[in-house]
């Protein structure tokens, strides 16, 4: 690589806008840039994706990254087999980051890239195997969306956007936090707990989606492993902070 394209792609990572240095880098870009690009505080992505490929076939399958930052996500999916990742990204700081290192990696026939927010009001009339919804709906109203919407509406909008989703996938991996616009001071739930947030989306999709498996995160010894739902790990552990409080959701859709 390039030294010139090199150090744009370290000053794109380090200059991205609100959610900059939010992922890290897929570990088949860390070993090309010879550093690994550390985000603001950890978001496990590895854990995650671990995750999904126990729930999820990726192999030849074609995939859409909503909200995809920095790209880790569709990058394990093309290494893991993808035959094609559509990727969308509002802040063109990554979406360019994203180009080029698709350009470095020589897989750019395999992305497509969209420089601009999911239309969710009007999304494109195309099918996926897999969509990927990974913490961006917690932002609606903020980032993208109505920004005149008040938190009731916010939530029934989440589960409309959901639910238009399955109109165009076989299986979506959804997760979200608990602060509407990622304010603390606008929780979504009354007490801010796993059972609120898994009712509240098992009951707003149950006609459109079926829940295949739900992750949540666990302490083992120093590890963080994502594990099937129990009556044990439904418990709001507050020790492990918020990020490791949110489920992450396996959906089919129901035909």
């Amino acid at each position: 690589m390039k030294h010139e394209t090199r150090e744009t792609l370290i000053r794109l990572y380090h200059t991205a806008g609100k959610h900059g240095q939010y992922q890290i880098l897929s570990p088949m870009i860390q070993e090309i840039l010879g550093l690994a690009f550390q985000p603001s505080k950890p978001r496990f992505e590895k854990e995650r994706f671990r995750f999904i490929v126990e729930h999820c076939q990726i192999k030849n399958k074609k995939v859409l990254d909503i909200g995809g930052n920095a790209g880790f996500f569709t990058f394990e999916m093309v290494n893991h087999g993808a035959g094609q990742v559509v990727y969308y990204e509002g802040d063109e700081t990554y979406a360019t980051l994203v180009e080029i290192l698709a350009k470095v990696l020589h897989v750019e026939e395999k992305i497509v890239i969209h420089k601009t927010y999911f239309p969710f009001d009007t999304p494109p009339k195309e099918s996926y195997d897999l969509i990927l919804l990974l913490n961006v709906m917690h932002h609606i109203g903020d980032d993208f969306g109505n920004k005149f919407l008040n938190r009731d509406r916010a939530k029934a909008k989440i589960l409309e956007y959901l639910n238009v989703l399955s109109a165009h996938t076989d299986y979506l991996v959804f997760q979200m936090g608990f602060c509407w616009k990622g304010n603390r001071n606008l929780p979504l739930f009354p007490h801010g707990t796993k059972e609120e947030m898994i009712q509240y989306i098992v009951r707003g999709t149950e006609r459109f989606w079926r829940i295949v498996a739900i992750g949540i995160p666990e302490k083992h010894g120093e590890r963080i492993v994502y594990c099937p739902l129990s009556e044990k790990n439904i418990k709001r552990d507050d020790s492990l902070g918020e990020f490791l409080n949110r489920p992450l959701f396996v959906l089919e859709v129901k035909r």
